[in-house]
């Protein structure tokens, strides 16, 4: 059985030493850009409710493993953002930021602004 998590600090502690600065400065951004975003879990991996009581299609996720941490900002964001993500291994929804390579800060911050202000705007959302 998976460990379950009371808080986002407890995640970071636990997670692949390798992953912890890139998830503690994910966090950093999310809170920069979205003040107040609420820390939750989702398929247990800290979650960011960009909205009070904000559900998974108003969440931002982050993850760590030994060689990447794993930042989910929703399909239709990964969408608008593919051309600048073309070097990083992708999913639908998601993106690996390998370990030992710099965050792409301020792509991050453009991709969390961009989803807050899809759900701030409640713009259709595709799956």
């Amino acid at each position: 059985m998976a460990r379950k998590y009371s808080s986002v600090d407890e995640y970071i502690e636990a997670a692949p030493a390798e992953s912890q600065l890139g998830l503690i400065r994910i966090r950093e951004l999310i809170m920069e850009v979205v003040p107040g975003a609420e820390e939750t879990f989702t398929y247990n991996v800290p979650a960011f409710s960009l909205i009070e009581g904000g559900g998974m299609e108003e969440q931002i996720m982050m993850a760590g493993y030994r060689k990447h941490v794993g930042f989910y900002p929703h399909p239709t964001t990964m969408a608008h953002f593919s051309e600048e993500l073309k070097e990083y291994k992708c999913g639908k929804g998601s993106v690996q930021f390998p370990i030992g390579k710099p965050l792409p800060e301020e792509l991050i911050s453009k991709m969390i602004q961009y989803r807050k202000d899809l759900v701030d705007n409640k713009i259709q959302f595709t799956k």
